[in-house]
């Protein structure tokens, strides 16, 4: 069994501001995609590492595989216009590879992921053919409907439309989703395949994939960490651990 690390790296961050992308913001005397892709490749249990790259930033991410040398990164793969065409582009690169790949797609903005994380993922690929990383939520969850019969410009509709509580989930079933997701790489071939030929395909994550269009598929949930927290904006950047 040989499991490859795909460090998604394609975005180019447009809700942290300013021309670079979070992936290159420096971060306790590196940047932020070195301290992602250091942990995988310096984990014992991972084989091969892989990142995904806007083209545009390609001649700059070269220049730090020159200064790091990591033994186990072995391609850099384009990414696309969305995050999902970057997991389905890594997917293609590897579809040659032997059914029993595993395939650990993680964000490279999550800079914190540690060792332990890792572990607990490959040791339950072991068992199941999806696994996803996740921590209970610590605050109530709403889930929030737009009242879409209020019209704007109205005197109870001004500048926006209102939103209503419309449901609380249990707290003690809410889990807040994480880093890596990893795949038996059929498995994540086939949910792609099968989400490609939806009109109305539109996903977030991964999991999101293989729960919608591989439906018979539990996806295993082994337990994340609070510090494996993903950068969205410049601010969360600024508490370096």
């Amino acid at each position: 069994m040989k499991n490859i690390a795909v460090i998604l790296a394609g975005g180019v961050g447009s809700r942290i501001g300013g021309p670079t992308p979070k992936q290159f913001l420096p971060l306790a005397g590196r940047t932020v995609i070195e301290h992602s892709i250091e942990t995988f490749n310096g984990h014992e249990a991972i084989d091969e590492v892989a990142v995904v790259m806007h083209p545009d930033w390609k001649e700059q991410f070269r220049a730090i595989v020159e200064r790091n040398r990591w033994e186990k990164l072995t391609k850099v793969i384009d990414g696309g216009s969305e995050r999902y065409m970057s997991s389905l582009n890594a997917i293609m690169a590897y579809i040659d590879e032997p059914d029993d790949t595993n395939l650990l797609l993680h964000d490279a903005a999550r800079p914190w992921v540690s060792a332990e994380v890792i572990g607990r993922v490959v040791a339950a690929l072991k068992m199941h053919e999806a696994v996803g990383v996740a921590v209970p939520s610590t605050d109530t969850v709403w889930e929030v409907h737009p009242d879409l019969s209020c019209e704007l410009g109205t005197e109870s509709c001004t500048f926006e439309i209102p939103r209503f509580v419309a449901r609380i989930p249990e707290r003690r079933l809410m889990w807040c989703a994480q880093t890596p997701q990893a795949f038996r790489l059929p498995l994540i071939r086939d949910a792609y395949q099968r989400a490609l030929q939806d009109p109305q395909f539109q996903a977030t994550d991964d999991c999101g994939v293989v729960r919608k269009y591989m439906p018979g598929t539990k996806i295993m949930v082994v337990e994340g960490e609070e510090r494996n927290r993903k950068i969205t904006y410049r601010g969360d950047i600024d508490e370096v651990e």
